[in-house]
């Protein structure tokens, strides 16, 4: 994965605008991941579903917590991808108070395919998820990677929560400085 593209694909979103009527004022907006990455280091996680308990309960908010250890290692944004709609995702992001990082909504998997981590998790009728997986991507480009170990179709319940962490991310990022700063 190291060296990979990250791959240009549109993501559905929602956003805030006050200009549309009603309760819900929000419009759909598409955002190409070619322009989320461009020119930006980028902290990414991804995770088989919202609302769910390890994703919920551990991952999203220890990225939160961690956000500004993030930001002072020089990532610019930190995001989460999950195969969810815009309107699960901005509802999960509410319940869990998130503020700071980014939640993207990979709808129809599109992005999670072309990464090689879809998965079928139709033994929870769940349908296609994302295996747990992190990245540092630099301008568009896989530095760091992070999986998860077992990825599987076969219906097996495992869900390991040990590689993806933001602390191996964050480890990782002061190898690269010091790496850097070394050279």
């Amino acid at each position: 994965m190291i060296g990979r593209n990250i791959p240009q694909v549109t993501l559905k979103t929602r956003v805030r605008d006050e200009a549309v009527d009603g309760e819900n004022p929000f419009r759909w907006q598409d955002v190409n991941t070619a322009d989320l990455f461009a020119g930006k280091r980028i902290a990414v996680f991804s995770l088989p579903g919202a609302f769910t308990p390890t994703c919920s309960n551990e991952q999203c908010p220890a990225f939160e917590r961690l956000y500004d250890e993030f930001k002072a290692r020089g990532v610019d944004e930190v995001y989460c991808i999950s195969v969810n709609d815009a309107f699960v995702m901005y509802q999960w992001g509410k319940s869990l108070g998130l503020e700071k990082v980014k939640l993207l909504p990979d709808g129809s998997g599109d992005f999670t395919r072309r990464m090689g981590m879809l998965i079928k998790k139709n033994h929870l009728g769940f349908g296609d998820r994302s295996w747990r997986y992190s990245m540092i991507a630099d301008d568009g480009v896989v530095s760091a990677w992070f999986e998860e170990p077992g990825i599987n179709d076969d219906g097996v319940d495992a869900d390991p929560y040990v590689e993806s962490t933001p602390e191996k991310l964050l480890n990782w990022l002061d190898d690269d400085a010091a790496a850097r700063k070394a050279a």
